[in-house]
């Protein structure tokens, strides 16, 4: 196996929306771990057209197609391709030079897809690890969580979590805590920047105009995260501390109790978990 933490490149399959985030990420970001592969460099895999070209230009590294033999340099694979299109791309990764000649290291960061089943799909004894990572990562500020697959050492789930903490923080986990992973953080910035987009709208109807209801509250939602990088600031303290007894937060907090806020963001917790379930079978 050809060991990622002292040479070759990380190979991206696939470089949408998440995958471009992990690695812009992985270029801004100082942390050494980050530079070293960003020394050594990274293949793209994309379809040819528009998309292909734009990474091409953008980042200056080789973009190849789907059909392309991966080079022999390859150290870490990286799966960025969303898990309906998976049975397309392990029979095309398994027959890759790579594993050839010692496979590399593969990282999954498709929800619902186990590493039991990606280990199934490839070459015996492949090291596979699974990824749960989430889009603020692409401003140095992601949630992301790791775990190892049965072939996997504990130095390469570390290697990957360091890698991913580069972006903001990680965790190793273990694999039955992926799905609510997906479902909490994964998720989250579609969850909070809808909320914002509710309170917008709330704010709109109650008089404010469109654009200023809009701007407070992204500059809301902003501040509240920067707020919550202070060490040992919980979230109850911040709730707390906007909190005045008798006041109009109170107020507000108590309505939206009695409207089932909690319960909602439970159900949502509950589907999206059962949805990543789904996608596994």
């Amino acid at each position: 196996m050809h060991d990622p933490l002292t040479a070759g490149r990380i190979a991206f399959i696939g470089c949408g929306k998440m995958g471009e985030a992990i690695l812009s990420g992985w270029l801004a970001s100082e942390e050494p771990t980050a530079a070293a592969v960003r020394e050594r460099g990274f293949y793209i895999v994309s379809p040819d057209g528009p998309h292909a070209d734009e990474l091409k230009a953008h980042y200056g590294f080789p973009v190849l197609a789907p059909s392309a033999e991966l080079p022999q340099d390859v150290c870490m694979v990286l799966l960025c391709v969303k898990p309906q299109v998976m049975p397309q791309v392990l029979p095309e990764l398994a027959a890759s030079a790579p594993f050839a000649n010692g496979s590399p290291l593969v990282a999954s960061i498709a929800a619902g897809i186990t590493t039991e089943s990606l280990e199934a799909a490839l070459p015996a004894d492949t090291h596979v690890v699974r990824v749960m990572p989430n889009m603020p990562l692409a401003e140095g500020a992601g949630a992301s969580v790791v775990c190892a697959g049965t072939a996997a050492t504990d130095a390469e789930a570390a290697y990957v979590n360091e890698l991913f903490a580069a972006l903001g923080k990680s965790w190793l986990v273990e694999e039955d805590q992926i799905d609510a992973v997906c479902a909490l953080s994964g998720g989250g910035p579609a969850y909070f920047a809808y909320l914002a987009e509710c309170l917008a709208q709330a704010g709109a109807q109650a008089g404010l105009s469109e654009d200023l209801s809009l701007a407070l509250a992204r500059q809301t939602l902003a501040g509240t995260g920067a707020c919550l990088t202070e060490d040992g600031l919980t979230l109850e303290d911040l709730r707390v501390s906007v909190c005045s007894p008798g006041g109009t937060t109170l107020a507000a907090l108590a309505a939206m109790d009695e409207a089932g806020f909690a319960r909602c963001a439970g159900a949502g917790i509950d589907a999206a978990i059962a949805r990543a379930k789904e996608l596994a079978r």
